[in-house]
Parts: structure tokens; sequence; C-alpha cells
């Protein structure tokens, strides 16, 4: 089995069609979100968007078997005012994931958003993380590290205490949280590129804190390959060891996805962080669903770039692969 821990929404376009509603009338005509009938979602998972087929043809075609979905990032609007918008279109978008889980069952698992409307405690973002997983059946959230969206205020690092109410609770529910930032209002800094950076802030700043031992039950993944991490690694190991700490093993607190579109990528990452804490992921459809002009297929068909790995064991693969998702997710 081929379990991709890194996918997200396919949603009919009633949501995104709420979002630009909410957004321009800024709340003053209410929450309503328009009716969305089953078969709307269900097309919606077959119609062409990112790649060059559907979004289950598009599983199909890698051999990816389950998927864990989440909202889509960069539509998040953490940094929205009034912050009461963040929260309906964070519902809302977590009820269209409940329901795709409950249309297709052998499928998908739900990963809920969290409406961490920038400047408001953490703590206004777990009833909806406890109403996803305890009535929704959602196997965690994702962990936006800048709610801000790269606005000019910074967010505290995740080592801070401000995170610790989250941290407890995920720790409570038995669930993990993904690290993904969502958009960024930086021209010079787009999405994509702020992705990479706050996944490597995220990192950096879990590696040199004590949250791992005041919470040694948490689960955390952190997307893409731990960002720019892994190829910096010599830096943060010199660094970390004028303070007595070896910061691969800090890292190794963590989990990483292979949301890596290179051989050597992938190479560095598992050999960085271990086979033992890398789970697959490839994102699909997204980012890597176009095509590579030097072979002909998508970036993101990784799974035969890692079957190819000759110094990895089969046991090593199957962690990778499967046994990884199914114990940290617990499915």
């Amino acid at each position: 089995m081929i379990i991709d821990c890194h996918a997200h929404v396919s949603a009919p376009a009633a949501l995104w069609v709420y979002k630009a509603s909410i957004m321009s009338h800024r709340g003053e005509h209410g929450r309503k979100m328009p009716e969305v009938s089953d078969e709307e979602i269900k097309e919606s998972y077959f119609r062409k968007e990112m790649g060059p087929v559907a979004h289950i043809p598009m599983m199909d075609r890698l051999g990816i078997d389950k998927q864990l979905i989440s909202p889509r990032p960069f539509q998040m609007m953490h940094s929205v005012k009034p912050s009461r918008l963040v929260h309906w279109f964070t519902e809302e978008t977590n009820n269209i994931i409940a329901r795709s889980v409950q249309l297709f069952p052998d499928k998908f698992f739900g990963m809920c958003g969290l409406p961490q409307a920038a400047g408001e405690p953490i703590t206004a973002a777990l009833p909806e993380l406890e109403r996803c997983v305890t009535k929704l059946g959602f196997k965690g959230c994702l962990l936006n590290p800048d709610p801000y969206e790269n606005g000019g205020e910074e967010a505290p690092a995740l080592g801070d205490r401000y995170w610790y109410p989250l941290y407890e609770k995920l720790c409570q529910l038995d669930v993990a949280a993904h690290i993904h930032a969502t958009g960024s209002k930086s021209e010079r800094t787009p999405y994509t590129l702020h992705f990479i950076n706050e996944e490597s802030i995220a990192v950096f700043g879990l590696a040199n804190s004590t949250v791992f031992k005041d919470f040694p039950k948490l689960k955390i993944v952190c997307s893409h390959g731990g960002g720019a991490i892994p190829y910096q690694i010599g830096r943060f190991q010199s660094g970390a060891s004028r303070r007595g700490v070896d910061f691969i093993e800090a890292m190794r607190n963590l989990y990483y996805d292979t949301v890596l579109y290179s051989e050597a990528g992938l190479r560095l990452l598992i050999e960085t962080v271990g086979a033992d804490r890398c789970m697959y992921g490839a994102e699909c459809p997204g980012v890597g669903s176009s095509l590579n002009p030097k072979t002909g297929k998508t970036f993101d068909d990784i799974v035969p770039v890692i079957k190819s790995f000759d110094w990895l064991s089969d046991g090593d693969k199957k962690m990778i692969f499967e046994d990884n998702a199914k114990s940290f997710f617990r499915i």
C-alpha cells in the first residue's frame, strides 16, 4: 500500500465563491455557505485542474492507494480581518473535507485546517480541532507557523510557549500536526517560497527548543522534506555542537514528507533523517503534477525513484510508503 500523507482537497467551485463572498462583505451578510450536493463534491475529484488528469485518476496514475487530504494552504487566509472570516471559511473547508472522506472512504482520510487568525491566541483554534477529531474523525491538522502570512509581523517560533496549548491538545487527542504555511503577502517571497522558508524556521525552532521534552508524545510532520534544513545540515550541526546538541538527533523528533521532486533531494532527506522518519508524500495533484520534459512523466511520480534506491532495504521502503504513516496517524 502507498499512503500519500500530504494531499489537499479538491473542492467544488462553491467553496471558493463562498470565500470571495465573505471577504467582499466582511461578514456583514452573515456566514451562510451555499448548498453543495454530494454529486458536486464527487465531480470535483474527477475534474481536471492541476495535473494532466483529475485528482483521483492522478492518484491511480501514480499508484497512490490512500491520501490524507487537508485544506489548500494558500487559500486559508489566516491574516484576513475580521478574524471571524478565518473561522467561518476554515470550518466550511473542513466540512467539505469531511464529506469528501465520507464519499470516498477507501481513498481519503481527513486533516483539518485550524482557524489560526493572526493576532489571536492559539486557544481560539482549539475548538475546531476538537470538533474535527471527535465529531468528524480527522487524523490531525495543518499547523501554520506564520498566521500573519509574511505580512510584516512575526509569529512566535514553534518552540515558544504560545503554542503549548495546541501541543497539549494534540497529545490529549493523540493526533498529529502537519507543518505547512499558508499564503504570503510579499511579491518578493511568493507563497511557494514562503512555504520552504517557514518549514526551515519551524524545524530550526523546534530542534532548538524543549518542546519534545515537555511533550514527549507530540507528533509533528514537516512538509516538503523539512524545507532547506537537510541541504544546510552541516551549518546547523556545527552551530548546535557548540551548545553540546546533536542537531540531527533533535531533528529526528519530527517526521518529514517526501514532497521533493528530484532524486537528489529525496536521497539527501532520507540519508539525513533516516527512513524511519520519512513518510511518502506527493501532494498529488499539486505543484509537482506538471510534466517533466526530460522524462515525459510528472515531477511528482516519485514512487519509482524511491523504489530504485538500492541502498534502502525493502523494510525501509515499506516504512516510507506505508508503515510510518499508519503508525503516526493511527490508520
